[in-house]
């Protein structure tokens, strides 16, 4: 790494070096890889914490961390730094990332006793009396949980900034957004706090925030990873779990460790295992590429470049890439998918915020929302159990539609957004409405289609523009097709490597 990549910013606008922070391998190692060195004892949990900790803080100019679990994380450090080597690599056996530090969203999950307040000032003291299930898995894969990060409101939008917590901010270029609503987390991640981080996508915010940071972002298909035990499917099945990483084994490993049922699941995706597919080519693939978006929306040349760039690279693996048949979808499934989308969204949000009502005994005031999601909330106490009926049959043939698209191709690749990271503040939540609406199509023209069709889709760090920012493109496949997406990914890797590249303040 060079003496630019190595250093950051620090709130005062000054830098210090990655040499200078406690652990300085701790950067070059992958969740994988730091879990090895910490069963083999070459570092100790407390180290690998409190080495998250100084880059958390030494980089906290970014404003990623809604909240801090300092304490509690350096209490089951010195627990686990305490054991023997027989009893750690005993425990490590049966919890493989023992020990690694990670962050969870500050949206749509519970940790015991802290508070999540899914980035509303409504919810800013709403502790949580439960661990989400998602939540029990981590713990039980040994991740140390020291922290949560930011997202804008509810997630309802593709930037990560809000009236309780302000902008996160890109570290690859600080005036621009992280993308959303996982920014905090792809921030983390990108700038070297942590190696992998808990992410959710509703309409892109894993994708989204992988391609604003140049990082790895799977989006599950529907119903994969638990949600529960609250909502096993937030947003009529929209919004699924998963994370953000630096590296592709990364992803697949938590994939392993925190898929399947959980009690009241009832139709989700195959689950079997993917990390054995990494060491795999997955053959020659038959890849569809589209290069214009459901909305219409004009797509940026960087990231026409950059899809096309991704399409050459498959082509020399051996991958057969045709243009996507026209129209990709017939016009009478798009329009009431997308309408749908609305109502879904405004419904699981007005949910919430009627939970929250009842447990304060008071309703919620405008002044404790934005003004687009208060909007969203009054329309949504009009919608008629019809509407919400329609926009479940509106996603099922969404579903559809793409099942047949899939029997007749293996991925379909685009742009994961229609024009670069934008600055800070066009996509906030707190402006008109009709400039809002232009702003979020634009990030999410590709993404939203397989939160609609519950899909599978990745976005993979495969390009930076001119200007230094991260261009991620798009691959998705069929339902339940995760081992292929994760297969196909770790060829990209290995023919295009993307993990030295860090960015510079």
């Amino acid at each position: 790494m060079g003496a630019a990549a190595a250093a950051v910013m620090t709130p005062a606008g000054g830098t210090v070096h990655a040499a200078s922070l406690p652990l300085p391998e701790f950067e070059r190692l992958d969740a994988t890889a730091l879990a090895d060195e910490l069963r083999r004892g070459r570092i100790t949990a407390l180290e690998a914490l409190e080495a998250a900790i100084a880059r958390a803080e030494a980089r906290s100019a970014l404003n990623a961390l809604a909240a801090r679990h300092f304490d509690t994380a350096r209490e089951t450090a010195k627990q686990l730094s305490a054991l023997g080597r027989a009893e750690r690599q005993r425990r490590a056996s049966a919890a493989p990332l023992l020990g690694v530090p990670f962050a969870l969203k500050d949206l749509g999950v519970s940790l015991n006793g802290t508070v999540t307040t899914n980035g509303c000032g409504f919810f800013r003291d709403a502790v949580a009396d439960h661990d989400s299930t998602l939540v029990q898995r981590h713990r039980a894969a040994g991740l140390n949980l020291f922290a949560k990060t930011t997202t804008p409101e509810f997630g309802q939008t593709a930037t990560t900034e809000s009236r309780l917590f302000g902008p996160t901010r890109n570290p690859w270029n600080v005036g621009h957004s992280a993308g959303g609503s996982s920014g905090g987390a792809a921030a983390v991640v990108a700038a070297g706090v942590i190696p992998v981080a808990h992410a959710t996508d509703g309409g892109g915010s894993i994708r989204i925030p992988a391609s604003a940071c140049g990082l790895f972002g799977l989006k599950t298909s529907r119903g994969r990873v638990p949600a529960g035990p609250v909502m096993i499917e937030a947003s009529l099945g929209l919004s699924v779990h998963h994370v953000l990483s630096r590296s592709v084994r990364d992803s697949a490993l938590l994939l392993e460790l925190t898929q399947g049922p959980e009690p009241g699941s009832r139709i989700g995706a195959p689950v079997g295992p993917v990390l054995a597919d990494l060491t795999r080519p997955p053959g020659p693939l038959r890849i569809a590429l589209l290069e214009d978006n459901l909305f219409g929306v004009p797509v940026h040349p960087d990231c026409l470049d950059a899809v096309r760039r991704a399409a050459r690279l498959c082509e020399s693996l051996g991958h057969h890439v045709q243009p996507a048949p026209r129209p990709l979808l017939r016009a009478e499934v798009v329009g009431p998918m997308y309408a749908g989308m609305g109502v879904a969204t405004a419904t699981g949000m007005l949910l919430a915020v009627s939970a929250r009502e009842k447990a304060l005994g008071r309703s919620a005031r405008a002044d404790e929302f934005e003004p687009i999601n208060w909007r969203a909330l009054q329309l949504a106490r009009g919608y008629s159990a019809e509407q919400a009926l329609a926009a479940r049959a509106a996603f099922d043939q969404a579903g559809r539609a793409f099942d047949l698209f899939f029997a007749e191709h293996d991925i379909l690749l685009s742009p994961t957004m229609a024009a670069p990271p934008p600055r800070l503040g066009a996509l906030s939540l707190d402006q008109p409405y009709d400039d809002y609406v232009k702003a979020a199509v634009t990030a999410s023209a590709f993404t939203s289609m397989f939160n609609i069709s519950g899909h599978p889709a990745m976005s993979v760090p495969l390009h930076w523009n001119a200007a230094g920012l991260p261009i991620g493109v798009q691959f998705g496949a069929a339902f339940g097709a995760e081992a292929r997406l994760l297969a196909l990914a770790a060829q990209l890797e290995r023919a295009a490597p993307w993990h030295d590249r860090r960015p510079a303040p």
